[in-house]
């Protein structure tokens, strides 16, 4: 095979349909047609002379060359963007830069808005493209460039992948209005046996899965109460309003939900969240990047950053508040109010 012959934007689709699995998931990722993602792929196995992806009942399995091949390939190429478009300032009012996030459900409806919003005013040539990525592959998608960050309940733990906390709150009850205990006093908080007589349902979006209010629910040997699962919160206020079901959420999407007939409940032993900004380590220097970061941490975060320092005029005992403790608010920009789930 001669090498001047690759075509290097190739690289691109198989780093697409290697992390995917599918023609029409990376024709989707890449905002390219099928056809000219399928006519990719052969010209990719025109020159490698090998299927690279067969399938099979369970979608497309990688050939022995494909996994040879992809890793080291897409890490050159990773490298060699971060290189080009590493070069020079950052303007952001004549780019036209597209950046690629990774956002749950959830967090399309909560950050978009005023992401979008943000980059109209500030950077109103460039565009933005959610492929919301499962929390384990998000590793995996930052290292080949198919997203540029991820923000969500995040835990990253893999070697080149940084991470930046935004904010950290608990997680709450939302019920229709007119739901009561079925015993002892309704008040802001449930106590342990009011939630332990309620029937539940949960949210488990694969963007953003975090199990601490399944092992909270196992702990307090409430487990069997769950009677609904789901993959996403939008459907949630609809259920408890029209049933008499208990959701537990994020406080952030609890405070979001003011024009909708529900009522929030604090709840014994709420486990914390943290919502980060992760991102690879190939980026860290890069313009575009920098400023996307910089922005989204201006428009969400509730801690200083780092380079940032504290405020001035904070106490080391309110820093450590606001960047370990609970804050409760809604994403609006707004500072944090104790207590005001």
């Amino acid at each position: 095979m001669n090498f001047r012959q690759l075509d290097l934007n190739l690289l691109r689709v198989l780093a697409a349909i290697h992390r995917t699995g599918s023609v029409t998931a990376a024709a989707r990722t890449l905002s390219l047609s099928q056809s000219a993602t399928s006519n990719a792929l052969g010209r990719l196995r025109q020159f490698f002379g090998d299927d690279l992806f067969v399938r099979s009942p369970a979608g497309l399995q990688r050939t022995r060359l494909c996994e040879q091949v992809a890793p080291g390939a897409l890490a050159h190429l990773r490298s060699l963007e971060a290189l080009v478009t590493g070069l020079g300032d950052f303007d952001p009012l004549h780019s036209d830069t597209t950046w690629r996030l990774s956002l749950s459900d959830l967090g399309e409806t909560l950050f978009l808005p005023r992401l979008a919003a943000a980059l109209r005013q500030q950077a109103p040539h460039t565009r933005v493209v959610n492929i919301s990525v499962a929390a384990d592959a998000v590793a995996a998608a930052l290292q080949t460039r198919e997203i540029d960050c991820a923000v969500g309940i995040l835990r990253p733990h893999h070697r080149g992948v940084q991470a930046e906390l935004l904010f950290r709150e608990q997680y709450v009850a939302i019920t229709a209005q007119d739901w009561r205990p079925a015993s002892g006093r309704a008040g802001k908080a449930l106590t342990h046996e009011q939630l332990g007589q309620a029937s539940l349902v949960l949210a488990s979006p694969t963007a953003t899965f975090h199990s601490s209010v399944e092992q909270m629910l196992a702990a307090l040997k409430l487990a069997d109460r769950i009677v609904l699962r789901g993959r996403h919160f939008g459907a949630l206020p609809d259920v408890v309003t029209g049933t008499d079901l208990l959701a537990i959420v994020p406080t952030m999407y609890a405070a979001s939900l003011t024009q909708r007939k529900v009522r929030v409940w604090k709840l014994p032993d709420a486990p914390f969240y943290d919502v980060r900004l992760v991102w690879h380590a190939s980026t860290a220097r890069e313009p575009a990047q920098q400023w996307l970061r910089s922005l989204l941490h201006r428009l969400f975060g509730r801690v200083p950053r780092p380079e940032e320092g504290p405020p001035a005029g904070a106490s080391p005992r309110a820093l450590e508040r606001g960047a370990h403790g609970p804050t409760s608010c809604a994403v609006s920009g707004a500072r944090p109010r104790p207590n005001s789930a």
